[in-house]
C-alpha cells in the first residue's frame, strides 16, 4: 500500500506543476528560500530537513563504488505541454517513458529548469540546469540532473523555448518524440554522482534518488537570457549542507 506521505509526493508532479500548495512562495524577499520553512507547516522540512538539496559535490564528500548500475532509460513517449508556472518553466510528459535503476521503474512525469544551476560541481555554479522528474507506483521520487555550460545552443531547448510564454500559468500544447530528448538533452557518456536528497522546492520532501550527470550539455548564453526574461527571476535554491551524506560515483 502506498502511503499518505508518498501519495502526496506523487501529487505534486502528477496533478500539476510542481507545487500541489496553495501558499505562495518564491526566490526573493520574504518569500524566498530562506524562509521557506515559515510560510507554512507543510514546508517545515525546508527548514529542519537532514538531507536536503540541492549540494555542492566535493572530492571530500564522494565515494568511488567502482561501477555504478547504469540507468536504462526507456524514453518511449512525447511531450505534451509547456507550462509556465512562475517558478520555473516546465514540460510535461505523455505516460509511457521512464527509467530502471535499483531494479524499479520511475516515469518520466515532467522536466523543467533552473537558472543558475542548483547543484554546484566543486563549488562551480553553472548557467542552467535541467531536472527530469521520475516517479514510481509507490510514490518514491528519481531525479536525473543535467547541467549546461555554457557554448552551442541546445536543440531541444530551442524547441521548449519556442513554446514558452511570459504569462504565469499559460499551457502550451508541445509535441517532440522522445527520441528528441534522448539523442539531444541526454548526454552520450551517461556516468553520474548519485546521493540521496530532497525536493529543491517546497515543501522539500527527503528520501528522493538524485543523479547528477558528470559530462556537462551545452547551451548558449542566448538561451539562458531568454529563460531569464520570460521567468523575470532567477529560480535556484541556495546550496545545503551535506551533513554526513555521501556521493557515490
Amino acid at each position: 500500500m502506498v502511503s499518505f506521505k508518498k501519495c502526496a509526493i506523487c501529487a505534486i508532479f502528477i496533478a500539476s506543476t510542481l507545487v500541489a500548495s496553495t501558499h505562495k512562495w518564491g526566490y526573493t524577499g520574504h518569500e524566498g528560500p530562506q524562509h521557506w520553512g515559515e510560510l507554512d507547516s507543510e514546508f517545515k522540512e525546508c527548514a529542519i530537513g537532514k538531507q536536503q538539496s540541492p549540494i555542492n559535490i566535493t572530492h571530500e564528500i564522494e565515494v568511488h563504488k567502482g561501477e555504478l548500475e547504469p540507468i536504462e532509460f526507456h524514453y518511449d513517449s512525447e511531450t505534451t505541454h509547456v507550462i509556465n508556472n512562475g517558478h520555473t518553466v516546465q514540460v510535461n510528459m505523455a505516460d509511457g517513458s521512464y527509467i530502471i535503476i535499483d531494479n524499479k521503474k520511475f516515469f518520466l512525469k515532467q522536466f523543467h529548469f533552473h537558472s543558475p544551476s542548483e547543484n554546484e560541481i566543486e563549488g562551480v555554479e553553472f548557467p542552467l540546469e535541467a531536472h527530469l522528474v521520475h516517479v514510481a507506483t509507490d510514490g518514491s521520487l528519481a531525479v536525473v540532473a543535467i547541467l549546461f555550460e555554457e557554448g552551442k545552443p541546445n536543440l531541444v531547448l530551442d524547441h521548449v523555448w519556442e513554446h514558452m510564454k511570459e504569462e504565469i500559468d499559460s499551457k502550451v500544447d508541445f509535441h517532440i518524440p522522445a527520441k528528441e530528448i534522448t539523442d539531444f538533452l541526454l548526454p552520450h557518456d551517461r556516468s553520474y554522482f548519485r546521493f540521496m536528497g530532497s525536493l529543491t522546492t517546497p515543501p522539500c520532501t527527503e528520501g528522493v534518488r538524485w543523479f547528477v550527470f558528470k559530462e556537462y550539455d551545452t547551451v548558449s548564453k542566448e538561451q539562458v537570457q531568454e529563460f531569464l526574461n520570460v521567468l523575470h527571476h532567477t529560480n535556484n535554491r541556495p546550496i545545503q549542507r551535506v551533513g554526513e551524506r555521501k556521493v557515490f560515483y
